[in-house]
């Protein structure tokens, strides 16, 4: 029997009915400390594998946007040429001369009545011209990786399967890539159209979501009496935060689509003919998303406002003010920091969105800009959906390079919300 057991039978021996026995805190010391470090090292093993799925992930979408490709073109760039000029150096003016002779005069309209040449940039003349004329095909092409640990082994495959062909090194996400439009081409594809349509419904859904998400709140939080019709209003908004962002789709489909058509279609103002109206645009995606966000933004904005201490309140009561004084000057500057990171957070969430969109009708192959929010459109999360289901492999090359561009404009908004929440944080 140990010591600590012989202790334990003394003091238990000793003991009348009734007694109770006082253990030390620092008796099971040790214990609680190996328990301690055992939590410790799952917490940090969670951290380490979350970090190892997230670089992971990261690696595989930038080896896909790199690397060697064998480039066929149908018809030689080098016939094309211009007093000696090589396609790369020729003006815009001779780029689309050019097209306005190789072109039919039926092809070479429907171009420019869907954008003048003359609004077009060069780089948007070329690439017509590529994808027009040259028609460059893409053979086979090999992610990063690869291209740097086997470069030797590729020239030397390319050139026994693939001779006269182009084998170059490229990067799939370029400026080019960004402002082109959409292309059935791959080597002349880009992502313009698609981030404008994502900017211009994001844009619609703040505008929609946060005054609305922010006016629900401050009633809630600061005017709704405590009574079970209220009670109910917070738990079905509680509940309406976890609705799959498919069912929202399809209320936006039945809703704005159809029965607010004549609105959201822009007829109703006179933009468009009643006749062929159609409420497919980026206002009906915009208040779609909007209605996807807005319980979030209203969770979000009443955690804030509740968060504001009271004695806020009863000091603004205290010196004459009203409650709706006391909300304006006190409660929500205090809470603004609060709202705003969770508003943009959740707008980060609506712009990494598909399937409402896909069901409102975004557009899967659209090379028009849009130019108001009564236009087709269609959204990054769409044209990346499209470009992976596609069969051959540089389409997904163009998707992993997509997929770094939305990256972006997710990390450009968090941002954005942790620069918002330190400039207007307030210490009490």
């Amino acid at each position: 029997m140990t010591a600590k057991e012989n202790r334990k039978k003394r003091i238990e021996s000793s003991m009348r009915p009734g007694d109770t026995v006082l253990y030390s805190p620092l008796s099971n010391l040790s214990a609680r400390n190996r328990l301690g470090r055992t939590w410790q090292l799952v917490f940090l093993s969670s951290t380490i594998i979350g970090i190892l799925a997230l670089t992971a992930l990261l690696l595989n979408i930038l080896d896909r946007s790199f690397g060697y490709v064998v480039l066929h073109a149908k018809v030689d760039p080098a016939t094309f040429a211009v007093d000696g000029l090589p396609l790369e150096e020729q003006t815009k003016d001779q780029l689309v001369s050019l097209l306005e002779t190789e072109l039919s005069s039926g092809a070479f309209n429907k171009l420019n009545n869907e954008k003048s040449f003359e609004e077009r940039s060069r780089a948007e003349v070329y690439a017509l011209v590529i994808e027009r004329l040259v028609k460059y095909e893409v053979e086979e092409t090999w992610p990063l990786f690869e291209s740097i640990t086997n470069s030797g082994e590729i020239k030397a495959y390319a050139a026994q399967e693939y001779p006269g062909d182009k084998l170059t090194f490229i990067s799939w996400l370029t400026a080019d890539f960004i402002s082109r439009p959409q292309s059935s081409e791959a080597v002349t594809a880009g992502i313009r159209t698609a981030i404008l349509g994502s900017l211009w419904t994001i844009l619609i859904t703040i505008l929609f979501a946060f005054p609305m998400g922010v006016g629900a709140a401050i009633y809630l939080e600061e005017y709704a009496a405590d009574n079970w019709m209220n009670r109910v209003i917070r738990t079905n908004i509680n509940n309406l935060a976890g609705v799959p962002s498919i069912i929202y789709g399809i209320l936006g489909l039945a809703i704005f689509v159809r029965v607010l058509e004549k609105l959201t279609s822009g007829a109703v103002f006179g933009l468009v003919d009643p006749t062929t109206a159609n409420g497919r645009t980026i206002l009906s995606a915009g208040l779609t998303l909007g209605l996807l966000v807005l319980p979030v933004i209203i969770i979000n904005a009443q955690e804030a406002i509740r968060a504001v201490p009271q004695s806020l309140r009863k000091a603004s009561y205290g010196l004459g003010a009203t409650r709706w004084q006391t909300v304006w000057s006190h409660v929500l500057p205090n809470a603004l920091p609060g709202i705003l990171t969770g508003t943009i957070l959740a707008i980060s969430r609506a712009i990494g969105e598909t399937a409402p969109l896909v069901v409102v009708g975004a557009s899967t192959a659209i090379s028009m800009d849009p130019s108001s929010p009564f236009s087709k459109f269609t959204a990054l999360p769409i044209q990346i959906y499209q470009w992976t289901a596609r069969p051959q492999e540089e389409w997904r090359h163009l998707a992993a390079a997509a997929i770094v561009v939305l990256l972006a404009l997710l990390l450009s908004l968090n941002a954005a919300a942790i620069f918002l929440r330190n400039r207007f944080a307030r210490k009490y």
